[in-house]
């Protein structure tokens, strides 16, 4: 489960916990599954421009937040990162939702336990 530690609740969607950079790198990874730093710099320089050394740290920081794993290759040049997605979207989206959840419960405690359910048991009961 990826590890969120702030939730912008201002924002809407990924944005909600991902910079627009770091969404960027991981759509790049969901449709590469594996890729080095310079694979995913060539593909998002394509459409704007940006530092190889952006996109290096923003892949540590989503190694950070167990959002990709990485392992070590020894290739021409030297040793380098190979980065992979942990989770699909989807995967990635439900550990979102769930992470901000579990904020809110270890937050408030049964009062937000007790919110959820009259909230989400009268949906249950009008549909």
């Amino acid at each position: 489960m990826a590890e969120i530690r702030k939730l912008r609740l201002h924002k809407k969607g990924w944005q909600m916990v991902l910079s627009p950079l770091e969404e960027d790198v991981l759509n790049v990874l969901w449709k590469r599954e594996e890729a080095r730093v310079r694979d995913v710099h060539a593909h998002l320089s394509r459409r704007k421009r940006i530092a190889l050394t952006s996109v290096a740290v923003t892949l540590a920081r989503l190694h950070k937040k167990k959002a990709v794993q990485r392992r070590v290759e020894t290739g021409r040049g030297g040793p380098h990162y190979l980065y992979t997605p942990l989770n699909g979207r989807a995967e990635f989206e439900r550990s979102i939702i769930d992470s901000a959840v579990n904020r809110l419960i270890s937050s408030f405690g049964s009062g937000a336990v007790t919110y959820f359910n009259e909230r989400f048991g009268r949906r249950g009961r009008d549909d």
